[in-house]
């Protein structure tokens, strides 16, 4: 895969063997110091440009800097470049474009020769990756263990306080792993701006950025290109301070479960703030939440966000590294602290949104420009929770009779057939578990599955994300005319549509 447009002689004469012998000792003397000098020296020699570039990371060493896009453009698309040579190189393409008068011998044995050395240099890098890959591995399990300090300290003291988290599970992880670390070249260069570790912990992908609060999307371009060529779904939290790593770790899982084929990284604040909230009355809502969740402490509160988010309580004690049996004696307990019925469909509903509204404070301050309406909510709300009557499962008087509130939920699910709402509606009640609503309705679950993936293309939403039942679920209450019951669904005989 070579080509050039060169003669065979250059400004001072043909090249010979003597000529041979300096190219390739200066470029010795340049892979001994780094790839980036190596990809240097070799652009010298041809008098033009040289890159180094990989299919997910772009361009990895280039010289000059301005030439990284044609090289890489080089590199994809050889054709479009007829004077340029192209060599695979380090598991990456090595693009050298020569100057007109640059003989072609001499071209094609500096490129020869750089795409040797940097598989020499790929080699060795090879030989000590495994060491790496446990040493990130180590510091990945410690930031997890809430030793942050002694993992910034391992860091060179780089003055690190925040993390951003992925986690990415799928069939080509390990090669996801290996074709990630060559992408990122982790190094724990001291005082870097920001610093990338990378570990397999219980069979997932973990990448965790290290930063000091400042996000530059790189990592985040790298894990999408990663997991759309491997096939990988990915979770991502944060930035968050770095003493709280386990709970962007927590996030990440969670979020990881709302990831498709179509949506293949996922931001947990994606998934944690439902699209109704921000229609609610800022006051009465915010005021409401405080009163209802106050009997839970922080990390209680946390702990029912990810089995809302992840829809399940094995998925949640797999999201916070705890048993299945952990998190159900823990839900249990919130329930009875919550006086609440946490097996409802419309208390989790009512609960994720309790989980997710904003401060008091902020309400308060966000009602200002709207103050005869949320004044007298205000009053009306202050007064129920004085009376210690806020509970779960009733939102407060109106907060849900607003044009705006009702104008979202009928644009949501306006449209459906009788029998997929009445089917739907039966299924979010069970959970998003199609055997026991099948039961119910008296349909077989092929029929069943058959009518929600109906439901999901005519509402073009995702039903596998816990978030959008919960949603669905509470636009179909607001919406509601008749009772939506199993007993009134419309049946046309046969075994598929037999009565009770």
């Amino acid at each position: 895969m070579m080509g050039t447009g060169t003669t065979g002689h250059g400004p001072n004469g043909p090249w010979d063997a003597r000529d041979g012998r300096d190219t390739t000792g200066r470029l010795l003397r340049a892979a001994t110091g780094s790839g980036a000098r190596l990809i240097a020296e070799a652009a010298t020699l041809v008098q033009g440009w040289a890159v180094l570039a990989d299919p997910i990371a772009g361009a990895v060493y280039s010289a000059p800097a301005a030439a990284a896009a044609d090289g890489v453009h080089a590199a994809a698309a050889p054709h479009d470049h007829p004077y340029s040579v192209q060599l695979p190189a380090a598991g990456a393409v090595l693009v050298l474009a020569p100057a007109p008068a640059t003989p072609a011998e001499h071209t094609g044995h500096v490129a020869a020769t750089t795409a040797a050395l940097l598989e020499v240099r790929g080699q060795r890098a090879a030989e000590l990756r495994g060491e790496q890959m446990r040493l990130h591995t180590t510091l990945l399990r410690l930031l997890l263990a809430g030793h942050a300090d002694a993992v910034v300290d391992a860091l060179g003291g780089g003055a690190y306080t925040h993390v951003t988290v992925y986690r990415l599970t799928g069939e080509d992880t390990p090669a996801a792993h290996q074709v990630l670390w060559r992408a990122v070249r982790p190094t724990l260069t001291p005082h870097a701006d920001a610093c990338t570790l990378l570990g397999r912990l219980d069979g997932e992908l973990v990448v965790a950025e290290v930063h000091r609060g400042s996000d530059d999307g790189r990592i985040l371009r790298l894990v999408s290109r990663v997991c759309e060529r491997h096939g990988l779904l990915a979770g991502m939290a944060g930035p968050l301070p770095l003493a709280e790593m386990s709970t962007a770790y927590c996030d990440a899982a969670a979020a990881r479960h709302s990831a498709t084929p179509a949506h293949r990284i996922v931001p947990a604040d994606a998934i944690g703030a439902p699209r109704l909230a921000p229609l609610l009355p800022a006051a009465p809502y915010a005021r409401w939440a405080a009163a209802v969740l106050r009997p839970l402490d922080p990390a209680q509160q946390h702990l029912l966000l990810v089995w809302l988010r992840t829809g399940s309580k094995p998925s949640a004690a797999e999201a916070l590294g705890l048993s299945a049996g952990t998190v159900r004696a823990r839900i249990r307990e919130a329930a009875r602290l919550l006086d609440a019925d946490l097996e409802d469909a419309t208390v989790r509903a009512h609960l994720l949104l309790a989980l997710r509204a904003p401060a008091p404070a902020d309400s308060d301050a966000a009602a200002d420009s709207d103050s005869a309406a949320d004044a007298t909510s205000g009053s009306d709300e202050a007064a129920l929770r004085n009376a210690g009557e806020a509970r779960l499962e009733a939102l407060p008087g109106g907060i849900l009779d607003t044009g705006a509130v009702r104008a979202w939920a009928r644009g949501l699910v306006d449209g459906l057939e009788p029998r997929l709402r009445i089917a739907l509606t039966c299924w979010l009640r069970h959970h998003a578990r199609t055997a026991p609503a099948a039961t119910e309705l008296h349909v077989h679950r092929t029929t069943l599955t058959t009518w929600l993936h109906q439901c999901a293309d005519h509402l073009a939403q995702n039903l596998a994300d816990a978030t959008v039942r919960a949603e669905i679920h509470l636009a179909l209450r607001i919406t509601r005319c008749g009772r939506d019951a199993p007993a009134d669904l419309p049946r046309r005989g046969g075994r598929t549509y037999r009565r009770a």
